[in-house]
């Protein structure tokens, strides 16, 4: 049985929100497919996580006994977010594009998840190494323009960061849907809406071929 874990970033919500809406479809769809399927929502629009500190990181290298309070709060909170990670079979991101690149909220469950010694290592050489693997990545990345080509391509520090960043903890299978064009006119919007639910038909078609 296939653990999804879903993580929203828009602090829109449906219909508002593309990146909802299309999260949504591809987990109707995966729904369809394998009734099964245990689904958990982190929804950082409605509950933010928070900013990582130095409270994190000191309470990272002193023993429980010796943490204070605050340090014992900012490393459960960080622990957490790492557990409900290791513990998904699939994730699914809803990250809709701010000013080129990913919402705070979403930034900061990153930073929270990124940790040396808990999702990646360095090496001797000092190279960094990821620590989780065996994990499916999909990112609904919704966009008001064009972004995957062309001239806007230069500006896109979304998926290409998700990519990059999620690519350092070891998950590199990834597949990005793009939900373009949805501050254009209405007909380009619709053609964004169709092209992304394209490609969900298309992923869910190779995730369950075998």
């Amino acid at each position: 049985m296939t653990k999804i874990l879903v993580i929203e970033s828009s602090f829109q919500q449906e219909p508002a929100s593309a990146s909802r809406r299309i999260t949504n479809r591809l987990l109707v769809e995966w729904e369809r497919r394998e009734p099964t399927v245990t689904i958990v929502r982190r929804d950082l629009g409605r509950n933010p996580p928070p900013h990582v500190s130095e409270a994190l990181f000191t309470g990272l290298s002193l023993p429980v006994q010796e943490r204070t309070p605050e340090q014992v709060t900012a490393v459960a909170a960080a622990q957490a977010l790492i557990d409900e990670l290791l513990d998904a079979d699939v994730i699914v991101i809803g990250a809709p594009m701010y000013n080129f690149s990913v919402p705070s909220t979403l930034k900061c469950w990153i930073d929270n998840i990124a940790i040396a010694g808990k999702t990646f290592r360095y090496t001797a050489e000092g190279r960094p190494q990821g620590l989780v693997h065996g994990k499916r990545v999909y990112v609904i990345a919704s966009r008001g323009g064009i972004y995957s080509e062309g001239p806007g391509a230069a500006n896109n520090f979304q998926d290409t960061y998700l990519r990059a960043v999620l690519g350092l903890l070891g998950m590199t299978d990834f597949s990005v849907i793009s939900a373009e064009r949805q501050k254009m006119s209405a007909d380009q919007q619709a053609l964004g809406t169709r092209t992304a639910e394209q490609q969900i038909a298309d992923a869910l078609a190779l995730e369950f071929s075998a």
